[in-house]
């Protein structure tokens, strides 16, 4: 495979130096893409560098991941309007094994592969730098005038906020342009990767090698992910949408892909699946010609969710939606894993009883023991208008009993009420 063609047709190269298709057909090279440690999870903001390098490591290179443990003390002004917190050395330990764990389901890290992948943290060689080597060695090198002209230097001071750009953060295209240096040193590293924001920090490492190693490296970013709307991409009402099922469910990160646009998934299924040229053309078009069964959308949901998460999760996502947007049964709602009920039903209404209400009528269970219904009487006229179901069943009589054998998984109950609004009964135990 060719690297550089494999992502230029799925729209995923900004910017490239000269050169660096030619290095990579020359030899097996070395590359890495930074990760910003400020959290034990990362989300599908990083999805984007985590697929460029399996991508890499597919052709044959070798992938390096960087954590930025050094860098996450400072703060990268690239794309920001205000400084980052910075973080403590045993939180930026824990946040790495987090993000390794991650990595590891998407990159092959066999000590016995030539290019099997590796992990660093720039910290690792920058705790024992002291101030002045560091200015002697490294920030003799660059001008002023060089770090001045980068973008996102030239925003942070030209904004008229009082924060301004601190000092530690202008170091910061220094302390990264040497990380490329040291992996150039010590790892024969030839090329940094990462997002388009990133463009004038890979390139201040590229001219720090040129000037102190008179030595030749190269450059790839891809473009940042956006919205076809203007959004945010990766961000719902909750937050981002995490990598880690602790942070996202599967079901919700299922959610995110199956309903996004049909512009945005005709562009996300090159970004974000392995599916190759033929494969997505004949998506395309047949979502186009019958674009309400959303091909498009479920097999990007499909692909991302099994690679994210496993096959198995994804099947059990598929199988949870049927609860809300499908003609689920009461039997149907008894085989869905627990995990995966509660996710669908995070931030409904919820109501706790004790085991000496769990034999009850529909009448006393819901309008007495839950305040699912204000009174008796508007719960009779939902029941005589056919719009009460407790697990997907209508209920046809008020009167009609609950028992022990009615609890999903032996603990919940599940109420609707006219065709949006859900409600979840738990049995205490």
């Amino acid at each position: 495979m060719n690297f550089v063609e494999e992502l230029q047709w799925r729209g995923m190269i900004h910017d490239i130096m000269p050169g660096t298709e030619e290095q990579l057909e020359k030899e097996m090279t070395t590359a890495y893409i930074g990760f910003d440690p400020t959290s034990d999870s990362l989300h599908i903001g990083s999805l984007v560098q985590i697929i460029i390098l399996r991508h890499f490591q597919l052709a044959g290179h070798r992938p390096l991941v960087l954590v930025g443990g050094a860098t996450g003390m400072i703060g990268d002004p690239s794309g920001r309007s205000s400084e980052r917190n910075l973080l403590d050395e045993s939180t930026l330990r824990k946040n790495q094994d987090g993000i390794r764990n991650q990595l590891a389901k998407f990159l092959d890290f066999s000590e016995e592969l030539p290019n099997g992948a590796k992990m660093v943290n720039n910290y690792d060689w920058m705790k024992e730098y002291s101030f002045l080597d560091f200015i002697r060695d490294i920030g003799k090198h660059l001008t002023v005038n060089y770090m001045m002209a980068k973008d996102s230097v030239k925003k942070r001071i030209s904004q008229e906020s009082k924060e301004g750009m601190s000092f530690t953060e202008f170091t910061y295209q220094l302390v990264q342009g040497y990380d490329f240096l040291h992996l150039y040193e010590s790892m024969d590293c030839k090329l940094q990767m990462g997002g388009s924001d990133q463009w004038g920090n890979i390139v201040t490492g590229t001219e720090l090698i040129r000037r102190k190693k008179s030595g030749e490296a190269f450059a790839l970013t891809v473009p940042l992910v956006t919205k076809a709307d203007g959004g945010k991409f990766g961000k719902t009402e909750e937050g981002n949408v995490w990598l880690d099922p602790r942070y996202t469910s599967p079901y919700k990160f299922y959610q995110f892909w199956i309903n996004v646009s049909d512009e945005d998934a005709e562009k996300y299924i090159k970004t974000f699946t392995f599916l190759n040229k033929n494969e997505i053309d004949n998506i395309t078009r047949d979502h186009v010609k019958a674009p309400h069964e959303r091909m498009l959308q479920k097999t990007l949901a499909r692909e991302v969710t099994t690679l994210v998460h496993s096959k198995e999760d994804y099947e059990a996502a598929v199988e949870a939606s049927q609860i809300l947007f499908g003609k689920s049964t009461k039997e149907s709602l008894q085989t869905i894993r627990e995990d995966m009920f509660l996710s669908v039903f995070e931030g409904v209404p919820q109501f706790s009883i004790g085991k000496d209400k769990k034999n009850s009528s529909v009448m006393d269970l819901l309008s007495v023991h839950t305040a699912i219904f204000s009174s008796k009487g508007e719960l009779k006229r939902m029941v005589q208008g056919g719009g009460l179901m407790i697990n997907k069943q209508k209920v046809e009589d008020t009167e009609t009993q609950i028992d022990q054998n009615d609890f999903i998984n032996g603990k919940y109950l599940l109420v609707q009420k006219g065709k949006k609004n859900y409600y979840l009964i738990t049995l205490q135990n």
